[in-house]
């Protein structure tokens, strides 16, 4: 049973480091964005008006943004009832980004006040650890995909993106009749 359930573990894994690339690679641009807007104000006073704040009440603050980013997510199942997968795919990824940066932001304000109330120090510590099991499962495995990916011929990885190109047309062309 246990042999049955270690590519399930794997998919999730991988799963789950999607989405921290997505936090630990996009987070970074997502702050240059916000701190290039003049937001550095609007930062500072909302960091002053949380410091008056109770740690529930900081996080019905944190809580408002991430029910825009559920919002958001929500928008990419529009196109997907009209049979348009691949704009429901790019609505996501937008959402996905405008999401994270608002999280981002959020969390950024409001992590210390948070931070203080014992169960979510648990369930953020238990995330982060997840994280890290998801890594030390992943990892290895990423590794040797990265390292064939550049044993691989120039040619050859051309030929497969041609390939999965081809894919893509037939995908397309069987959603479109």
């Amino acid at each position: 049973m246990r042999r049955l359930l270690k590519p399930l573990w794997f998919l999730l894994a991988l799963l789950f480091l999607i989405e921290a690339w997505l936090w630990d690679y996009l987070v970074p641009l997502i702050r240059w964005i916000v701190d290039s807007i003049p937001w550095r104000t609007l930062k500072a006073r909302l960091a002053a008006a949380i410091d008056h704040l109770s740690p529930p009440a900081t996080l019905v603050v944190f809580l408002i943004p991430a029910a825009i980013y559920f919002g958001l997510e929500l928008i990419a199942l529009w196109p997907l009832a009209y049979g348009r997968w691949l704009l429901a795919l790019i609505v996501l990824g937008v959402a996905k980004v405008i999401g994270a940066a608002i999280t981002a932001f959020a969390f950024d304000v409001t992590r210390d006040k948070l931070l203080q109330m014992g169960w979510f120090k648990r369930g953020y510590d238990m995330v982060i650890g997840w994280r890290d099991a998801a890594h030390r499962l992943a990892d290895p495995h990423l590794q040797d995909i990265r390292s064939w990916w550049r044993e691989l011929r120039p040619a050859a990885r051309s030929r497969f993106a041609r390939f999965v190109q081809r894919l893509r047309r037939r995908a397309q062309a069987a959603v479109s009749k």
